[in-house]
């Protein structure tokens, strides 16, 4: 009887092994799957944007490169230093006036563009208020009272937006883009209030507009930088040339 329970015994112990075993197993497999529901949308132009899903957003996966408002309206490209710090109406621009830049980081934008009535962006869709980036950063694991500060904010919510493709970003230290959340976020750098170009230039700082003024003269802002694994929340004048993402009505 000894040897009956001593196999009864082992053979539930195998059981067991092999019972946790499959667990674990099952929640490695789910914990390493990280799924993005994903689409496309397009422009006046015809130019197609991949669109990903985080959280209960649905955004564009690529930077803007739109040269009409929805009306079919041309924006004013501006690419003399003097004219676009005097531009008071919406414009766009190539980062430091092309050299074959744009099929990466799209094109820069000034703020004037973002609230022309003629609208900037495809029916269905509008540019991001400062609280739905804030819903965005949220959802990627950002706390509340970290998304209302200034400045840099958060962990690593940055390396979860920053493309993961190789060469899209500079490389630094321990910094590394996940692009976990499938944002795939370019650094297209930016134009400066006095028309200069954003140093040190293309693949180390990416710059997106906000729909959200914060006064008269400035507006709402995010900023991702290749040495920093976080996101940078503040507002500039509005004729500076940022990057634009989209959001889904």
């Amino acid at each position: 009887m000894f040897v009956t329970m001593k196999k009864y015994s082992i053979y539930y112990l195998i059981i067991f092994i092999l019972s946790v075993g499959f667990v674990v197993s099952c929640k490695d497999e789910d914990e390493a799957l990280v799924v993005n529901e994903t689409g496309t949308m397009m422009d006046v132009e015809g130019n197609v944007y991949k669109t990903v899903k985080i959280g209960n957003q649905w955004w564009m996966a690529e930077n803007l490169k739109v040269t009409k408002y929805r009306n079919g309206t041309s924006i004013a490209k501006i690419t003399d230093s003097a004219d676009w710090v005097s531009q008071n109406a919406g414009a766009y621009c190539e980062y430091n006036n092309g050299n074959g830049n744009l099929k990466g980081p799209g094109y820069l934008y000034n703020w004037k563009a973002i609230v022309n009535t003629e609208k900037l962006v495809p029916e269905g869709w509008h540019i991001p208020s400062d609280d739905e980036w804030k819903t965005l950063e949220k959802a990627i694991g950002m706390s509340a009272a970290e998304a209302d500060k200034l400045t840099w904010r958060g962990s690593d919510e940055g390396d979860k937006l920053k493309s993961n493709i190789q060469d899209d970003w500079a490389s630094f230290g321990d910094v590394f883009s996940t692009n976990e959340s499938g944002f795939s976020a370019l650094a297209g750098s930016c134009r400066l209030f006095n028309s200069l170009w954003g140093d040190p230039g293309l693949k180390s700082t990416g710059f997106w507009w906000t729909s959200s003024s914060y006064d008269t003269d400035q507006a709402w802002y995010r900023y991702l930088d290749y040495k920093n694994s976080n996101v940078f929340r503040s507002h500039a004048d509005q004729h500076y040339g940022f990057s634009i993402r989209c959001v889904k009505d």
